[in-house]
């Protein structure tokens, strides 16, 4: 018990010199991201973070919560509606010399990696301009056969950040199928 404790302890002050704001491990649900972004909101106020970046890093999160919660590829279904259902994920927020990190995490088919490889590699070397401009097409666009929204999420993220985005695939060592994908903003 005491041990478990110490640990609790560790994980606290490590969280506290990296300056975590806000950090969720598990699954997220609908109702999950809700509750999550009320605390999210209610941190930024306490910390201080001008409006601008809280907007941007309020949206990011959102973005990126919502990446977790429709295409985690461990996710437990749900009762009705049948497109319900819980994904399994990560989700982090820290300040770092000046700046907001935000990282996500979540695991993914593998088949999907090279698709979502394509989709984030031209936003890194994309101006401002030409990313409010993909936006402004996207919002045109119908909507992609694989996504949940309009296609948005990325661009919205991209569009708030002040540093490309940055990502990583980690194919999984237990199932051949699953790659775990994880994506950083800095705002």
């Amino acid at each position: 018990m005491m041990k478990s404790f110490a640990q609790d302890g560790a994980f606290l002050e490590i969280a506290q010199q990296q300056h975590v704001i806000f950090y969720h491990l598990g699954y997220f649900s609908h109702g999950i991201v809700a509750a999550m972004a009320e605390v999210v909101k209610l941190q930024l106020e306490f910390e201080g973070v001008a409006g601008t970046t809280r907007r941007k890093l309020f949206s990011s999160f959102i973005e990126l919560s919502q990446n977790v919660l429709h295409y985690s590829a461990d996710a437990l279904p749900t009762e009705p509606p049948e497109d319900a259902k819980l994904g399994q994920g990560s989700v982090c927020i820290s300040r770092q010399d000046g700046h907001y990190q935000m990282l996500c995490a979540n695991p993914i088919a593998s088949d999907k990696v090279n698709a979502l490889r394509d989709r984030l590699e031209p936003l890194r070397s994309m101006s401002l301009e030409q990313i409010k401009q993909a936006y402004r097409e996207s919002l045109r666009a119908e909507t992609p056969a694989d996504s949940k929204g309009a296609g948005l999420g990325f661009l919205t993220m991209a569009r708030d950040a002040s540093a490309p985005l940055e990502f990583a695939f980690h194919p999984s060592t237990q199932d051949a199928g699953i790659t775990l994908f994880c994506l950083k903003a800095t705002i």
